[in-house]
C-alpha cells in the first residue's frame, strides 16, 4: 500500500527534536518509531497513532479520528486520524503529542537474556 509522503515529510520534522527516532514499514504504510516503540505512521492519506488507554476514548470523540481496525478488530490504543483531522500544523502536532506521550509514559523496554535460538542443521531421524 502506498502512503502519503507529504504526511511522513512533516511528522519527520515534527520529530526532528527527538533521539532515537526510526522509521519502519509496517501495516502497509510508515511507521515511526521512537525509542523503538511504535508512536504513530502514515498509512495511505491517514495518520495513524499509538496512544494511551484515556487518550485512546477521549480521541474517538474526535470526528475525524476512528480505531485502528487494520486485522478486521479494532486494535485498542491505535487510531486512525483522516485528512482534515491533522491537516493543520497544530492539530498535527496535538495528535503526535498524544503519541509522545504515550511513549514516555511506558516503561523501559526489556531485552532478551537469552540468546537466539537457531534452528537445527536438519532433522533428526525418527527412531525405530
Amino acid at each position: 500500500m502506498a502512503y502519503s509522503e507529504e504526511l511522513a515529510s512533516r511528522i519527520r520534522a515534527a520529530l526532528a527534536h527527538r533521539e532515537a527516532v526510526t522509521e519502519k514499514r509496517m501495516f502497509g504504510g510508515l511507521t515511526f518509531l521512537v525509542g523503538g516503540r511504535m508512536s504513530c505512521g502514515v498509512l495511505r492519506d491517514d495518520l495513524v497513532l499509538r496512544v494511551s488507554g484515556q487518550d485512546y476514548e477521549e480521541a474517538l470523540a474526535h470526528p475525524h479520528a476512528r480505531p485502528m481496525d487494520f486485522t478486521g478488530e479494532p486494535m485498542k490504543g491505535f487510531l486512525y486520524i483522516g485528512l482534515e483531522g491533522y491537516q493543520r500544523q497544530e492539530d498535527l502536532q496535538r495528535w503526535l503529542a498524544q503519541a509522545l506521550a504515550y511513549v514516555d509514559a511506558a516503561p523501559p523496554k526489556r531485552t532478551s537474556r537469552r540468546p537466539a535460538r537457531k534452528s537445527p542443521g536438519g532433522i533428526a531421524p525418527r527412531p525405530t
